[in-house]
């Protein structure tokens, strides 16, 4: 009879994974593939550094790997998403494929191909055999997975950023793929379990938000707003395409009509907005249970288990479910699910609402941020 997975031996099979990617490296790949555990404001601000957008998310790319090492970049990604979580992440990565064609097969970004399934990247910060700790980074247009091994375990899974564009495509005999179709209809379905009363808490303004409002921050804060479309880059482009950039963000807004008071219906706050657990019945929470779990059950097991755990029972009373935008498939919306320890956001607004954006955060536990805090204490100033 096989043990259950734990933290520890997820961050084993981490270890084994990274350890084996590494020693496919020679030394050109490594210096762009394995940093240094952080020791200085550089280097920590690298690795809290995250995107969602098609631009240098830091590391060594696929395409600049042979295929054995494209196979062990794999596997160690492998190791840090459910199987659900894998697939979905290798079919968004697939996608790029499909957007090319139907942007026409034609460069962008600066580069010969812009929409480039190769175009995802890779970094291990630190040793992973040496017992100290030490994370890894996988992420590219619509997939950023982010992992500390702290203490021999598993500590920290996120941010988990996943994407999809077009968020639907034709398949042969009329079926449909769609990678995020159940984080998309199952917070519908709860939205149409509420009634009228239920429904004015939980939405908070009929306009939809064009993007995740937590963007790609290191730390979310109450009163953060939308981040514009060309602040998402790493660095910036020549002045025609962030021209380009900003007409796109500032069209997507004026056909969505948003507006100021929009804008502040949707920021973060300290205390969430919406309708919380507490107010739901018993088959509504059923649903909740059931929406968040497509952002936690993004974990692989040994880890997921740590997870739910946190919302079981009355701690799901404290999760708040958010709206924005319209209420039917098609129409453009937002929502998200926020909670102690609890940040999910979703939207589905562009490229006439084929165009979607789901993110699970940890707030003050991203990147064990908070955890190497009191290990630096405990370790080095105590």
């Amino acid at each position: 009879m096989t043990s259950p997975a734990t933290p520890r031996t997820v961050a084993s099979a981490m270890a084994e994974a990274a350890v084996a990617w590494i020693e496919t490296l020679d030394d050109e790949q490594r210096a762009t593939g394995v940093w240094t555990w952080p020791g200085s404001k550089a280097a920590d601000a690298e690795r809290v550094l995250w995107f969602y957008t098609p631009t240098d998310h830091g590391g060594l790319t696929l395409h600049q790997q042979r295929p054995h090492q494209q196979r062990a970049a794999m596997r160690l990604l492998s190791t840090g998403l459910s199987e659900a979580g894998y697939v979905s992440a290798a079919t968004i990565m697939g996608l790029e494929n499909v957007l090319d064609r139907t942007e026409g097969f034609v460069a962008g970004f600066e580069r010969d191909r812009g929409r480039d399934p190769a175009m995802y990247y890779l970094r291990v910060f630190g040793d992973p055999s040496s017992g100290a700790p030490w994370s890894w980074r996988f992420g590219g247009h619509h997939v950023s997975v982010n992992h500390l091994v702290m203490d021999g375990e598993a500590a920290a899974g996120s941010p988990c950023f996943l994407g999809a564009d077009p968020m639907a495509s034709p398949l042969l005999g009329g079926r449909e793929l769609r990678p995020l179709g159940g984080v998309e209809d199952t917070a519908r379905e709860l939205l149409h379990a509420l009634d009228a009363e239920q429904r004015s808490r939980a939405v908070l303004t009929d306009t939809a938000a064009p993007d995740i409002i937590g963007g790609n921050r290191v730390q979310p804060r109450p009163g953060d707003r939308l981040i514009p479309l060309p602040d998402l880059w790493r660095g910036h482009f020549a002045q025609e395409l962030e021209d380009r950039m900003w007409a796109m963000h500032d069209g997507l807004e004026a056909q969505l009509g948003v507006t100021e008071a929009d804008h502040a219906a949707t920021e973060l706050t300290a205390a969430p907005r919406g309708i919380a657990g507490a107010d739901l019945g018993a088959g509504q929470k059923s649903i909740l249970r059931a929406l968040l779990d497509t952002y936690v059950g993004r974990m692989p097991p040994g880890l997921v288990e740590r997870e739910r755990a946190r919302f079981e029972g009355d701690a799901l009373d404290a999760v708040h479910f958010a709206w924005a935008g319209g209420v039917q498939r098609g129409d453009p919306h937002y929502y998200r699910l926020q909670g102690p320890r609890l940040l999910a956001e979703w939207d589905n607004t562009q490229r006439n609402v084929n165009h979607a954006h789901s993110v699970w955060r940890d707030p003050g536990h991203d990147f064990g941020l908070d955890l190497l805090g009191e290990h630096l204490v405990e370790h080095h100033l105590g």
